[in-house]
């Protein structure tokens, strides 16, 4: 694992004082590269790799706090220490945080050891910096400066704060398209953080997903990664991606993993995308593929080998983050009728406790869920709504309805319903969800019965992000955008009256909104995947006003 230290602030060279609060304004797509370039001008090209030390990976930063923020970068300190070589020696590094892009007001610098044995990353866990402020990171290794990020802490906790405003994003696979999503967010000047739901990286050989004898970009290593050696060098050629390194270097980046951290329908003793016998044990897999998260990725792991926490935005919202892959049973079969088992998990007993009791004493208003898969749950067919549960019983599925993939909650419903039930019983209110990957946009209400809903109680709304490239209905048919999968839209509505809206082609991204009025997602859709240079527009906008746990469609995007 990177070193982590915590920082031992130095004298500043200037008196500091809390920021004004920032005008939120919003860089249109076309100043995309005005804005990243100037974030990114540290930043080396593939053939610099001859130089060293080097900084090519970019920098980033996470998990921010009122007073602190987690800083990483990756230092190439020879040539030859490419990601998961395990050349290269120990090597010094200098970061530095200031109020100004300048580094003329630097309030905080330190010291840490870029070791071989954590593959060159490097991680400063920073204190005592004020809250609600934006800040400016680098680092330095002998002759080289790094590209120069940009960062900014929570607000207070006992704050009464305005509002907070995330990116949302989830499932990018290098290999089916470029992240122009991410660039798209890196563009803006208005956001607190990107919370990252998952699916950060995807584990496949070349071509192996989705399946094809051509790709639009190849990854490192062609083929599927296995060792510890792979997953960094997974990790660090996608930190090689441009785009990738201009969102971390704008904003924080909040993330969790889901299934492709590790291999496709994980699982807490195995996966979908692991066989034992030619590819080793899944605990060493598992091991490896954790501990180069841990390394890559600027995030501050609450308790070791697993990513749920909780970062605070003053008394307006809780972020609670799941890990919903290292603790779950393996997934049930369709038709087995154990998807109503009692005894099964998707959270584990302490974390779904941890859940439970943190929604309960939270003392901000809104309560915001990042889940890697989808709560609602979801039946198929133009079924009558009355039926449902009828059917459910004679065909041994979730009694709340057919189940469509039992790898989301519907394929562990009584962890569902004893969350649910706790949020009804105990008055828990404005409890909004936010999913990634399904591939698809959603804008859900979250029913305690959906066979009876409307008529039965919504207990929280749900919003759903799209990929950023992983491919969805209409690349994996290989037809136009909106056209077959219309049917499939109506269907699914008409079946599941909880669901307001429903995308099932588009790829992009989020941008939340959080008042205390309302919490609103905006959605964001790509011109093109495969297009490096690719557009973005505004989709659709979906709110859920505080203290009425239901959906409602917003006349326009928030900025």
């Amino acid at each position: 694992m990177s070193a982590l230290v915590t920082s031992r602030l130095q004298a500043p060279q200037e008196p500091t004082t809390a920021s004004t609060p920032r005008r939120r304004t919003v860089v249109k797509a076309a100043a995309t590269a005005a804005v990243a370039a100037p974030l990114a001008a540290g930043a080396l090209p593939a053939q610099a790799v001859a130089q060293a030390p080097a900084f090519l990976h970019g920098v980033a930063s996470g998990d921010p706090l009122p007073d602190g923020v987690l800083l990483w970068t990756r230092v190439t300190p020879i040539p030859a220490a490419t990601p998961g070589s395990g050349l290269g020696e120990d090597t010094e590094v200098r970061w530095e945080l200031a109020e100004d892009k300048s580094f003329a007001r630097i309030v905080a610098q330190g010291t840490v050891t870029a070791r071989a044995a954590s593959d060159h990353t490097v991680k400063a866990d920073v204190r005592g910096l004020i809250p609600a402020t934006d800040y400016y990171f680098r680092f330095v290794c002998g002759p080289t400066t790094s590209a120069t990020g940009r960062t900014r802490t929570t607000p207070a906790y006992d704050a009464a704060a305005a509002g907070v405003r995330f990116g949302v994003v989830s499932c990018a696979n290098y290999e089916a398209g470029y992240f122009s999503a991410y660039r798209h967010l890196a563009a803006r000047q208005d956001l607190d953080a990107v919370l990252h739901l998952g699916d950060y990286i995807y584990e496949y050989a070349s071509g192996g997903y989705p399946a094809t004898d051509e790709v639009l970009r190849a990854q490192q290593p062609a083929h599927e990664i296995l060792t510890l050696a792979d997953y960094r060098l997974r990790h660090g050629h996608y930190k090689t991606d441009a785009d990738l390194q201009a969102v971390h270097a704008r904003h924080p980046v909040i993330a969790i993993w889901d299934d492709h951290e590790v291999a496709n329908d994980a699982w807490s003793g195995g996966a979908e995308n692991h066989t034992p016998g030619t590819e080793g044990a899944y605990a060493d897999r598992v091991r490896a593929a954790k501990q180069a998260y841990f390394e890559w990725m600027p995030v501050r792991p609450a308790t070791e080998g697993t990513v749920y926490r909780r970062i605070r935005y003053g008394k307006l919202a809780d972020l609670h983050l799941l890990d919903l892959r290292s603790f779950r049973d393996q997934q049930a079969g369709i038709g087995s009728g154990k998807v109503d088992d009692p005894d099964r998990t998707i959270t584990g007993r302490a974390q779904l406790d941890w859940l439970k009791d943190g929604l309960s004493r939270s003392q901000a208003q809104w309560k915001l869920v990042g889940t890697s898969v989808m709560i609602s749950p979801m039946a198929f067919g133009s079924v009558p709504a009355h039926l449902l549960g009828p059917l459910a019983e004679l065909l041994g599925l979730p009694k709340e309805g057919l189940a469509v993939n039992v790898d989301q909650w519907d394929g562990y419903t009584d962890d569902r319903r004893e969350l649910l039930a706790h949020l009804t019983d105990r008055g828990i209110k404005d409890t909004v969800f936010l999913t990634g990957d399904i591939h698809m946009a959603w804008a859900n209400d979250v029913p305690l019965r959906a066979a009876t809903y409307p008529f039965s109680k919504s207990a929280a709304t749900e919003f759903v992000v799209t990929s950023v490239t992983s491919d969805n209905i209409d690349d994996i048919l290989g037809v136009a955008p909106h056209t077959v999968s219309l049917v499939a839209v109506g269907a699914i509505k008409a079946a599941n009256r909880h669901v307001k809206w429903l995308d099932m082609d588009s790829h992009g991204y989020g941008i939340l909104d959080v008042t205390p009025a309302r919490a609103q997602m905006d959605y964001f859709v790509l011109s093109d995947k495969t297009d490096a240079g690719a557009t973005a527009k505004w989709a659709r906008s979906y709110r859920t006003a505080g203290g009425t746990q239901k959906v409602e469609r917003a006349d326009r995007p928030v900025a």
